[in-house]
C-alpha cells in the first residue's frame, strides 16, 4: 500500500481552482491512496451559505470519482456538502473516500467533532457514526481535524490498520497536531496520516506539518514545514500485524 498526501495552500472559495492544482499534485506520482486537507476545494468556510454553493460539492465530488478512475487509486478528503434529510438542509463538513468504479465506490465520514470555538457548529450538522473503510487490504479510520483531540472517538477496537486525519490546523497550535498525530498511532498501534494546508485563509495561517507516522509513533515520512510537498510511505502490514500479535495492547482497553 503506496500513500500519497497532498499539502498545499487552497484558494478562498475557488473550487476549480483547487481541484485542478489537486489534480497536478496527483500526478507527480502513482500511489494506491491520495489524501487532500479537510475543505480541500474551498478552505474551511464556516459560514457556508455566505460563499459556498451547494452545487459546488457535487461538482468535487465528481472530480474525485474521475481522478479515481484516471489514477486508479482512492482519493480522499472532506468537503462542505449540503444535504436534505428528514425534510431540513443542513451543511455537513464530510470527508469522502472515493475508489474507482467497480472497486468500492464512494463512502464518506461526516465529522464528528465540529470546532465550536471557530464557529463550525453555527452552520455545520455533526455526523454521529464512525466510519472505517477498506481499500486493498488495509482498513482506514476516517476522521476531520479537530476529531483528533479525542481520543476516544478514534479509539481501535481491532477493527482498522490506519486513521486518516485531513484538517485544516493552524500554526498556532502546530505542536498539538504534531504530538497527537503521534500519540494517536502509539495507543492505537496503527498508522497514521495526518494531511494538513498550508498559507492562509481570511481567519488562519497554516504551516502544514503533514506526516505519516507509523504505529511505534515514529514519522516515516513528512512535508516540508510550509511548503507544498506531495509525501509518500508504503505500508508494511505484515509488520504491522507482528507488533499487535507480540505486544497486544488493544486486548486491555476499557472498552
Amino acid at each position: 500500500m503506496k500513500v500519497a498526501l497532498l499539502q498545499s495552500d487552497i484558494l478562498w472559495a475557488k473550487p476549480e481552482n483547487n481541484r485542478q492544482h489537486f489534480g497536478e499534485m496527483m500526478r507527480r506520482t502513482d500511489a494506491d491512496l491520495y489524501v487532500m486537507p479537510e475543505m480541500f476545494d474551498t478552505g474551511f468556510v464556516v459560514e457556508p451559505e455566505d460563499c459556498i454553493s451547494p452545487r459546488w460539492s457535487a461538482e468535487t465530488l465528481e472530480w474525485m470519482k474521475s481522478m479515481a478512475e484516471e489514477r486508479k487509486a482512492a482519493v480522499c478528503g472532506s468537503v462542505a456538502t449540503r444535504v436534505v434529510e428528514d425534510g431540513v438542509s443542513q451543511w455537513r463538513n464530510r470527508m469522502y473516500f472515493v475508489r474507482p468504479e467497480g472497486e468500492g465506490g464512494v463512502v464518506y465520514y461526516d465529522k464528528h467533532h465540529l470546532f465550536e470555538y471557530g464557529g463550525e457548529t453555527m452552520s455545520y450538522t455533526p455526523g454521529k457514526e464512525r466510519v472505517i473503510v477498506e481499500w486493498r487490504g488495509v482498513r482506514f479510520l476516517l476522521q476531520v481535524c479537530f476529531d483528533l483531540r479525542f481520543p476516544m472517538w478514534g479509539r481501535c477496537m481491532d477493527d482498522y490498520d490506519c486513521i486518516v486525519y485531513a484538517a485544516s490546523w493552524p500554526n498556532k497550535r502546530q505542536h498539538a497536531w504534531d504530538i497527537l498525530l503521534q500519540a494517536r498511532a502509539m495507543e492505537n498501534q496503527s498508522y497514521v496520516l495526518g494531511v494538513n494546508r498550508i498559507g492562509n485563509d481570511p481567519v488562519c495561517e497554516y504551516d502544514g506539518g503533514t506526516v505519516v507516522v507509523y504505529p511505534y509513533g515514529n514519522v516515516i515520512a513528512a512535508a516540508p514545514t510550509g511548503s507544498e510537498s506531495v509525501v509518500t510511505a508504503e505500508f508494511d502490514m505484515e509488520k504491522l500485524r507482528t507488533f499487535r500479535e507480540k505486544f497486544p495492547v488493544l486486548k486491555d482497553r476499557d472498552f
